[in-house]
């Protein structure tokens, strides 16, 4: 018996949500197994990682693991150095970019929005997103500047996305291709600039492959098919099959692209403990956010406080097992890159006084396939005319701005990125 499914978001959520969750509890039970027994696999899996991930803190030891960008480029990288990437879901890739080359960017960002007086025209966060950091502003609504978009489409990214996107399964045994590990589609992104002495929030701990369409929606109940139909054991964090394709639904914080990581490139050295990001470092983890709202202790109309038009919350109330593993990066300097699977949660630690600027640009993994080609029409408009990217607020600052980064600029690798090529 399929599953009910919501293709677009649902009219009645709580009534989806109800009919959902017991479609889902049903398809269990015929495996002939439980809820609360295939629960019990994921929760005992994930015990270990989080006393795996203490055990390495209580030892003094950084989760994070750290890659130079040199071995990346030479096909150098260890065996255990992958194994541990596979592991945690993370890391920091040393000397991503020359430090100077970073600064530099840093500071034709500051001249980009300067000379065409942003801060005299900015009208406020466009979201209640990144609105609650609290600062004036950390995240700038820009998108096209030279440097963000040398970095998109540079060979050293490429060559770390590329390798970020092998760690996937990106062909399924019957020979369907989900993605293409080589090419990128050059999702854009903001930067985030917070200065020396500032006080932030933070954000909390949450994630962002999607909300209830992650239940509601069908390629979500294929791509998470071992965890609704009992074979819990075969489920696999690093299995692109059916995430290439689907839809999303429509949000203030949404990402249309499937990305294979998160990440950011640092245009400022940051010490571990000045505000920085942390992550559950456990991919699969995933299992437990899925199958939690389906125990009994949770309302029947409620998926652990997901809902749509807001990001997907990780609480102690829910998953309090899962937040004693949150783990911070270590210290970076300016051109090195963050990087974090899809799935994981992560958080962004307040601070007050900050030491230093706390400088990003984001720049995930997100490579070719039907999603991200999709949405590559949108951006490559966007691109041409100096708009703020669909997945994000209108604000659209930079369409009469001087000294746009623009199409004369491209290269190939950019090209192709845009569906240009």
């Amino acid at each position: 018996m399929p599953l009910p499914h919501w293709e677009e978001t649902p009219v009645d959520l709580t009534g989806a949500i109800r009919e959902v969750k017991a479609a889902l509890r049903a398809q269990i039970a015929t495996s002939g197994r439980t809820v609360e027994e295939v629960f019990a696999v994921v929760e005992r899996d994930m015990a270990a990682e989080v006393a795996d991930v203490a055990a390495a803190k209580a030892r003094g030891e950084t989760v994070w693991p750290v890659i130079s960008y040199d071995d990346i480029e030479a096909g150098t990288v260890n065996a255990a150095d992958v194994a541990k990437l596979r592991k945690r879901g993370c890391l920091v890739v040393r000397g991503h970019f020359p430090r100077e080359q970073a600064l530099a960017w840093d500071a034709g960002i500051v001249d980009y929005v300067e000379q065409n007086q942003f801060f005299e025209n900015y009208r406020g966060p466009g979201d209640d997103f990144f609105g609650s950091v609290g600062s004036k502003p950390e995240i700038y609504p820009i998108y096209w500047s030279h440097a963000q978009m040398e970095a998109r489409q540079s060979d050293r990214m490429a060559r770390v996305q590329a390798f970020l996107n092998s760690q996937w399964k990106h062909t399924s045994d019957d020979g369907t291709q989900w993605f293409d590990p080589e090419r990128d589609s050059l999702y854009p992104d903001r930067i985030r600039r917070r200065p020396e002495g500032a006080d932030s929030a933070g954000l909390g701990t949450h994630l962002d492959p999607g909300t209830l369409d992650l239940w509601m929606t069908q390629a979500y109940q294929q791509a998470f098919r071992h965890l609704f139909d009992g074979s819990v054991e075969k489920y696999d964090p690093w299995d692109a099959a059916y995430r290439t394709s689907g839809p999303q639904y429509p949000g203030s914080t949404m990402c249309s692209a499937f990305r294979t990581f998160q990440g950011w490139t640092a245009l400022s050295d940051m010490a571990h403990d000045q505000g920085v990001l942390h992550t559950v470092p456990i991919p699969g983890a995933m299992a437990y956010l899925m199958l939690r709202p389906l125990l009994n202790d949770v309302p029947d109309d409620d998926m652990c406080g997901v809902t749509v038009n807001q990001v997907f919350p990780a609480t102690d109330k829910w998953h309090g097992l899962l937040m004693e593993a949150l783990a911070g990066i270590p210290d970076v300097q300016a051109g090195d890159s963050v990087w974090w699977h899809c799935d994981m949660i992560h958080s962004v630690a307040p601070v007050q006084d900050q030491k230093g600027w706390g400088n990003v640009m984001y720049i995930p993994a997100a490579p070719w396939c039907p999603r991200n080609e999709a949405y590559a029409a949108s951006v490559r408009e966007a691109f041409l005319t100096g708009s703020s990217p669909s997945d994000f607020p209108a604000e659209h600052y930079e369409r009469d701005w001087k000294n746009r980064f623009t199409e004369a600029g491209l290269n190939e690798t950019g090209r192709r990125g845009l569906g240009l090529a």
